[in-house]
């Protein structure tokens, strides 16, 4: 089910009660870029520690914005065993533009293009998206209408509301006392704004917000004076339903996080998160430990699906797989030993597309995958401790307990330590003032490494699969120019070596001031 800006607010009862029923939400987020073209030394490396990586992803969240959130709100049907029942939902968004509001964003022509790949629709993210914002931009906002103290520019084209003006200006004046007209296509909180520019511009109109649009009506200056103090639409009672409408999915935002109790799952879900911090609680922290602090205090439960699933592929043995599609394929093929016995999942009414069509990339369905992985790899971790023959009665209490070594893994306290390929030392020779982007040339047709200088003559390279590290220790055995080995943090630290060299000198001086010191026989 796709939702825009013209059916949020409709929408919004059925969501709140879909998501306080749900047993857990699955969460995907498509973005208008992912990493900036940034100088080398901000660019992602294997080699950051987290708090590194955490900086510079900070920076490509604060300059790209959300344009999609896909959410599917997994619930057990009563009275089913292990039958469960998805509702999933694609959130077009854009930035709130109202009053002192007007946010910049990028966009990436690598995303643009790979979502457009995959059908993205951006006439309704750029046309119909749902506005939010953040704390610290709602106080602003609030503190502006309710005082009075604010300006109104309109997210609409200055020129459209001059147009709007003088249509209403040229009507009044052949209108008589009583008459109305209907200003249509005018919708959300920006229908909202405009009656403010019009009460203000024209004494002698009334306005009121209809399924068809706004309607003026042209009324006499007491019967206007009347209206603003008796009326139920009077100016004070709807400033509240413009900073409603003006914070759009934020709303939303703030259901998901009093319904703590349920797990958010996702996949590869960090960067994720940190877009969710950034535009609908604060602006990120510059402390990577009070980013994750915040995120525990907003969401207590959360499951990474990608973390889930290494332990048991290895030990099932499972074919490689690099995206989360090729997970879900792999758990719904023969290779997995409990695919007839595992939870049975359905599509809700207005979500049966997913039943019949894959769509990679939509944010829904991706969420929807999220959630189908999480209960099959439950079950799988529960087949394996029980046996097939002696589990018990199936329900997601017990599917959360066997998951529970996974959940808030590596987003609450110590990071887990993680398990990568080993770092290979590379010692050049006979190639003089050989820089970092030279050696990444000699390697990037075989494989990927990200590259840092050790010393002036040896280069540090790592990469993220293991068929890597080994294959080019076999290419490069015996290189003339080139040689590469397993680096040993005690063997080739220069900081060590360092150490040594300061250690072997004060001992040598030690020795040699012993032997001269010493009285003679």
């Amino acid at each position: 089910m796709d939702v825009g800006a013209d059916e949020f607010e409709q929408s919004l009862p059925l969501l709140q009660e879909l998501v306080l029923g749900a047993d857990f939400v699955g969460l995907d987020i498509e973005f208008t870029g992912l990493r900036s073209n940034q100088s080398r030394p901000q660019q992602i490396s294997l080699f950051d520690l987290p708090s590194e990586w955490y900086l510079k992803t900070r920076q490509s969240v604060q300059q790209f914005t959300i344009c999609q959130i896909g959410l599917s709100v997994f619930s057990s049907i009563e009275g089913e065993s292990n039958k469960y029942v998805a509702h999933s939902c694609n959130f077009f968004l854009f930035p709130t533009t109202f009053g002192v509001l007007d946010s910049e964003f990028s966009f990436q022509a690598s995303s643009v293009q790979f979502l457009n790949q995959y059908g993205f629709d951006y006439n309704k993210f750029l046309k119909n998206g749902i506005p939010y914002m953040n704390e610290e931009q709602e106080k602003k906002i609030k503190h502006n209408i309710l005082t009075g103290n604010w300006k109104v520019r309109s997210s609409l084209d200055k020129d459209q509301i001059k147009v709007v003006i003088d249509e209403v200006t040229r009507w009044l004046d052949l209108a008589e006392e009583g008459d109305w007209m209907t200003l249509p296509g005018i919708a959300g909180f920006q229908a909202f704004e405009i009656q403010l520019v019009l009460r203000q511009a024209l004494p002698n109109i009334w306005t009121v917000l209809r399924d068809q649009g706004i309607i003026v009506k042209k009324v006499s200056k007491q019967h206007r004076w009347y209206l603003e103090n008796t009326s139920c639409d009077r100016e004070s009672c709807w400033k509240e339903k413009i900073l409603l409408s003006a914070r759009g999915f934020s709303v939303f935002f703030q259901m998901l996080v009093k319904a703590q109790k349920q797990p958010l799952v996702g996949h590869n879900m960090m960067t994720d998160l940190l877009h969710l911090h950034e535009k609908f609680f604060r602006p990120l922290p510059e402390s990577y430990d009070q980013f994750k602090l915040n995120i525990h205090n907003l969401f207590p439960v959360l499951i990474d699906t990608k973390n889930v699933t290494k332990d048991i592929w290895k030990e099932l043995n499972f074919p490689r797989v690099s995206n989360l599609s090729e997970v879900y394929e792999v758990l719904n093929s023969d290779l997995n030993p409990t695919k007839n016995s595992g939870p049975v999942i359905i599509h809700a009414s207005k979500c049966e597309k997913y039943a019949e069509t894959k769509y990679p990339h939509e944010a829904a369905y991706d969420a929807f995958l999220c959630g189908s992985v999480l209960l099959k790899v439950a079950h799988l971790l529960l087949w394996r401790v029980h046996g097939a023959g002696s589990l018990p009665e199936l329900s997601f209490p017990l599917y959360l307990d066997v998951l529970a070594p996974y959940v808030n893994q590596n987003f609450s306290g110590p990071d887990y330590p993680s398990i990568r390929p080993p770092i290979l030392l590379l010692s050049v020779r006979r190639w003089p003032g050989v820089s970092e982007q030279q050696v990444y040339r000699e390697f990037q047709n075989l494989c990927k490494f990200d590259v840092r200088r050790l010393s002036r003559s040896q280069f540090l390279l790592l990469t993220n699969k293991f068929k890597d590290a080994r294959s080019i220790l076999r290419e490069y055995r015996g290189h003339p120019t080139l040689q590469i080995s397993l680096y040993r943090y005690w063997r080739h630290s220069p900081d060590i070596n360092c150490l040594l060299q300061v250690c072997g000198v004060v001992a040598t001086w030690a020795l040699l001031a012993l032997v001269l010191g010493r009285p003679d026989p």
